[in-house]
């Protein structure tokens, strides 16, 4: 049920909804607020609102009794409104740059997938010039990490809904460099690093698709799917100066810390430490972009399963390493705010994980136009992650169309 009050009711601590008002025809942060001042509400005046939506539940205080007609006092609103217009047309400068490093990050995915997705066809016919372009595009990714004070993960919105190998390979290399850099490996190790997080499945072109998808195989497809990193290996021979670490997770990505992996079953400190953190990164990219998207777990869910039902797989520091590394809110988390809004978890930086960048659900807004709130910013905060299976599909597709959990990332110094 909705309730409404008239604007001269209205008092510091009501918590309202400007309806019928577009974000960019008025001066305020948000659609939806708590009061905080009297100025706030000699604008909404100005703005012609005579009664205004209201939420008992979210209010600190209870609208001012009705009272008899006071006479007519000045009005400061207009200066009021003109420093409020003024703080708000920074911040849509500010979303509008937001916005356009977020497209500048989709760009940037796009060729590298594209780029890797010719190396990884290439390497065998091509070996010398395919694994020279993977160096090149693994030093950018490493480069841009290296002395960077914080890192910057992105939410990418891929163009394509069933993206192949070559998009597996940057979300694991992208992952692993996120936990290498945190682990504080040397430069020279992160490169063999995202080296092998891009390598790490190319036995699977061997592998027919149908027992890649097959998620309940028969014990011949399953050893013919773990043949895979035979594969890898044999691939990549041609490739005789790759460093043994490089190597070494490609061969070890599937061994698990409690021994119980394949091929080789090795355990805890016998497994390579790139290996042990490519396996993090691979199973955390294979439970949020699955071949069937209808049983995708996300970013939260994924992380909780790993850590709960799967921990005895991996290397408990550097998992709870990658916890911490992609963060409480990860993107491409769905979450509730404490005004009430349903969004979408956009952009986090390694130097805030509490407080991302957001992107709000708001039927009356093309998507393309989407606000984005920095919680480091604006007086609202995460209440809670959601389920996107228990929301709208509309609210679903506007904020996540392609249902996929693809990443960018790039230092900040």
């Amino acid at each position: 049920m909705k309730h409404t009050v008239p604007v001269d009711r209205l008092q510091p601590g009501v918590f309202i909804s400007i309806t019928g008002v577009g974000w960019l025809d008025h001066p305020f942060l948000l659609n939806r607020f708590r009061l905080t001042s009297h100025d706030q509400i000699k604008v909404l005046r100005s703005l012609g609102l005579k009664e205004i939506e209201w939420d008992p539940a979210r209010s600190t205080a209870q609208p001012l009794p009705e009272q008899k007609a006071l006479p007519p006092e000045e009005d400061f609103s207009a200066a009021v409104m003109a420093s409020m217009i003024h703080d708000k047309r920074e911040r849509t400068e500010r979303v509008r740059a937001q916005r356009e490093g977020l497209a500048r990050c989709e760009r940037l995915y796009e060729q590298e997938a594209n780029g890797v997705h010719d190396i990884l066809r290439d390497l065998g016919s091509r070996p010398a010039e395919s694994y020279g372009k993977a160096k090149n595009t693994v030093g950018r990714m490493v480069g841009s990490l290296i002395g960077s004070q914080s890192v910057a993960i992105h939410l990418v919105n891929m163009k394509v809904k069933e993206p192949g190998m070559a998009q597996h390979a940057m979300n694991v290399a992208v992952l692993s460099l996120l936990l290498g850099r945190a682990l504080g490996l040397e430069e020279e190790e992160m490169r063999w690093l995202g080296l092998g997080a891009m390598f790490h499945d190319i036995g699977k072109l061997e592998v027919p698709a149908r027992v890649l998808r097959n998620s309940q195989r028969t014990h011949a497809e399953e050893q013919f799917y773990q043949a895979h990193v035979g594969y890898g290996i044999k691939h990549v021979s041609v490739i005789p100066e790759l460093p043994v670490g490089v190597r070494n997770a490609i061969a070890c990505h599937h061994e698990r810390w409690d021994g119980s992996g394949f091929p080789n079953r090795l355990q805890a400190g016998r497994i390579p430490r790139l290996a042990r953190i490519v396996a993090i990164a691979n199973r955390y990219d294979n439970l949020c972009n699955p071949f069937d998207l209808s049983t995708a777990r996300t970013p939260g869910e994924a992380v909780a399963h790993m850590f709960k039902r799967e921990g005895s797989h991996y290397d408990p520091e550097l998992l709870q390493l990658f916890v911490k590394s992609v963060g409480v809110y990860p993107p491409g988390c769905f979450v509730a705010l404490n005004d009430g809004s349903v969004g979408l978890v956009v952009e986090t930086n390694s130097s805030d994980l509490l407080h991302p960048l957001v992107m709000l659900h708001d039927p009356g807004v093309p998507r393309s136009e989407a606000l984005l709130v920095d919680l480091r910013e604006a007086d609202v905060k995460i209440d809670s992650v959601l389920n996107p299976a228990k929301l709208p599909v509309e609210v679903v597709e506007y904020l996540a169309p392609r249902g996929r959990v693809d990443y960018y990332i790039e230092g900040l110094h």
